[in-house]
């Protein structure tokens, strides 16, 4: 098992409901984009994959199309049966 560091922040929240995350935090995380839960007592910022695909693990890894390639055909589709309505 790994070891996690853990580093408490307060930060203020700006009047557009904004926070920003440490510059250390961001750049360990190597992410664009967070998941954020809100428990109702607590709020949980989670880093999110630019292709959750892609982090899969297990039986599924490998499996199916990826994200792009799944919205494309799905894009493709739509059109077909908005064409087919005309």
């Amino acid at each position: 098992m790994g070891v996690v560091a853990m580093t408490s922040y307060v930060m203020t929240v700006s009047q557009n409901g904004q926070v920003s995350i440490p510059a250390d935090t961001r750049a360990r995380w190597k992410a664009r984009r967070v998941l954020v839960v809100d428990f109702g007592d607590r709020v949980v910022m989670r880093p999110l994959a630019d292709d959750p695909v892609d982090e899969l693990e297990g039986k599924y890894r490998g499996r199916g199309p990826s994200v792009d390639q799944a919205r494309r055909r799905a894009r493709r589709e739509e059109s077909a049966r908005a064409s087919a309505r005309r």
